[in-house]
């Protein structure tokens, strides 16, 4: 089970960081991924970290603005995201996958949060 959080309203330019808390002892066994859904719009890859972290990719939208991490001590994946801009208002989501290949389709992901509000203001 996955419990996402620290979403919320801010203005353009400011920071959040959100964090997805999972259940369970077998979490250094996923890859961790977050994905987004803007109104009206399908959902998009945002970024995907590695079992133990060392790996990191983001989409070009996203890429030098947030910065994805995890800690397995702790079970949790996080988003830094910095530089926010209205068009990254959504509700995003942490999502895990068991396999060791980089994708970044949400049908390849397993396991789902329930979403996190992030509204930005311009």
């Amino acid at each position: 089970q996955l419990q996402a959080c620290g979403g919320g309203l801010i203005q353009a330019g400011g920071s959040l960081r959100l964090s997805c808390a999972a259940s369970g002892r077998t979490f250094s066994s996923y890859s961790m991924g977050w994905f987004r859904q803007a109104p009206g719009k399908e959902r998009e890859f945002v970024a995907r970290i590695s079992r133990n972290g060392g790996s990191t990719a983001y989409a070009d939208s996203v890429k030098g603005r947030f910065t994805i991490s995890r800690d397995n001590a702790k079970n949790t994946v996080y988003l830094q995201m910095n530089s926010l801009k209205p068009e990254d208002t959504a509700i995003y989501y942490c999502a895990a996958d068991y396999g060791v290949v980089f994708v970044t389709t949400p049908s390849e992901y397993e396991y789902w949060g329930q979403g996190t509000k992030v509204t930005v203001s311009s």
